[in-house]
């Protein structure tokens, strides 16, 4: 799943400034990222959170499916599979 790099919050989106802490081996690699991308520190760190967030939300989704598979035969029909396997056998390769 690919998702589009917005480097830019919204234009009626206001920005919160904050001040954190982050180990200097980041902190460089944020800088080096910021040049790189041609933005700004902040937008590589918010693009990151992003990153991460929607990382996490697709997880969540696979161990949601996952839970749904285990309850619920998803096994393939019989019927189905034989069928599926004689047209296989038949066609050219």
């Amino acid at each position: 799943m690919k998702t589009a790099i917005t480097t830019r919050p919204p234009k009626k989106q206001l920005n919160t400034k904050t001040a954190i802490s982050v180990p200097k081996d980041v902190f460089e690699l944020s800088e080096k990222l910021a040049k790189k991308m041609k933005i700004s520190r902040s937008a590589v760190y918010a693009l990151g959170i992003r990153t991460l967030n929607e990382e996490m939300d697709r997880k969540a989704m696979i161990e949601r499916i996952n839970k749904v598979c285990e309850e619920v035969d998803t096994s393939v029909d019989p019927v189905l599979r034989e069928y599926t396997f004689r047209k296989l056998r038949k066609a050219e390769w």
